[in-house]
C-alpha cells in the first residue's frame, strides 16, 4: 500500500533473507569474520548460534556470496530433520552429483570419492547446515565421521553448523563430546543495540529507495528497539506495520504512536 506513496523501489522491511539488505552491525560483522576465518584456515568445524530472527540465514547467504566460486564448492542444507542416508544424499545433491548410491555405506564412499576428486582439482568444499539444533544425535555423529575424511595435508570438508541457542545444549551432550572437541571456531550473534537498530532501519529504508521520507522519530526508534529486543525479524515486522499506520495518516513521520499501534497489532496476532 505505502510503496508508491513513499517512492520505494521495493519493500524495505520484507522478512525474506535477502543478503542485499543485510546490515552488518558489529556483531554481524564479527560473525562474518569468524566464518571467513574458519573456512580460510580450514578449521574443520565452525558453529554460529543466534536467537530466532537475528539474521543467521541472511548472514549465511552473504557469506556464501563472498566465497570465490572459482575455488569453493558449497552445500547448503536448510532442512536438517533427516536420517543419515538422507543427509548424505542431500550433501551430494547440493554438490551437483546426479547419480547417487543407495546404501549408507556406499553413500559415504561416494562422498569420500567426490571430495577427493575435487580437492585434487584445487577445490575447497564447505558444508553449511542451518537450523542445526534440529539434527538428530545419530545424524550429528555421521557428520562428525565425515569431518574425519582427510588427506595427509588437509581436511576434505569444512562444516558450519548454524542454529538457535538450543544448539549449545545439543552439543553439550556427553555422546557428542568427540564432535564438540572438533569445534575450533564458535560465535554467538547478539541482538542489535538501540544505536544499531536506528542504523538498521535507515539502512533498509535507503536500500529500498527512500529519499529522506519517511523517517522514524527518535521516540519511535526507542519504542521499536524496546519492543523488538533488537531482533531484526521483529524490527522488520513492526516497521512494516508502523509504516502502514503512518501511510494511513498520510504522514512522512513514523511516530511513537505508530510503533505502539504496530506492537499492539503484532501481539494481537500472536496471542
Amino acid at each position: 500500500m505505502y510503496l508508491s506513496f513513499y517512492g520505494f523501489k521495493e519493500l524495505p522491511f520484507n522478512i525474506t533473507p535477502d543478503p542485499r539488505f543485510l546490515y552488518l552491525s558489529p556483531t554481524h560483522q564479527e560473525a562474518l569474520n569468524h566464518l571467513k576465518y574458519g573456512v580460510q584456515e580450514r578449521k574443520g568445524f565452525i558453529t554460529l548460534v543466534g536467537e530466532v530472527g537475528c539474521g543467521k540465514t541472511t548472514l549465511c547467504r552473504r557469506f556464501l556470496n563472498e566465497l570465490d566460486p572459482a575455488h569453493f564448492d558449497t552445500a547448503l542444507i536448510l532442512n536438517p530433520r533427516v536420517t543419515e542416508t538422507q543427509m548424505l544424499k542431500a550433501i551430494l545433491t547440493e554438490l551437483g552429483e546426479k547419480k547417487l548410491a543407495r546404501s549408507q555405506v556406499d553413500l559415504v564412499a561416494q562422498v569420500n570419492r567426490v571430495l577427493l576428486e575435487r580437492i585434487e582439482r584445487g577445490r575447497d568444499i564447505v558444508l553449511i547446515i542451518d537450523e542445526a539444533q534440529n539434527l538428530a544425535i545419530h545424524v550429528l555423529e555421521q557428520i562428525r565421521l565425515l569431518s574425519n575424511l582427510e588427506t595427509d595435508r588437509q581436511k576434505l570438508l569444512q562444516i558450519v553448523l548454524m542454529g538457535q541457542p538450543e544448539l549449545k545444549a545439543v552439543l553439550a551432550k556427553d555422546e557428542l563430546r568427540q564432535l564438540r572437541q572438533r569445534i575450533l571456531v564458535h560465535y554467538e550473534l547478539q541482538p542489535l543495540t538501540p544505536e544499531d537498530t536506528a542504523h538498521y532501519v535507515q539502512h533498509r529504508l535507503t536500500l529500498a529507495g527512500s529519499q529522506g521520507r519517511p523517517y522514524f522519530s527518535v521516540w519511535a526508534l526507542r519504542a521499536l528497539h524496546h519492543a523488538s529486543g533488537g531482533i531484526p525479524r521483529i524490527v522488520n515486522n513492526l516497521c512494516d506495520k508502523a509504516l502502514l499506520s503512518a501511510y494511513v495518516r498520510e504522514s512522512d513521520e513514523v511516530t511513537y504512536w505508530d510503533v505502539r499501534k504496530a506492537v499492539k497489532d503484532m501481539r494481537r496476532l500472536t496471542a
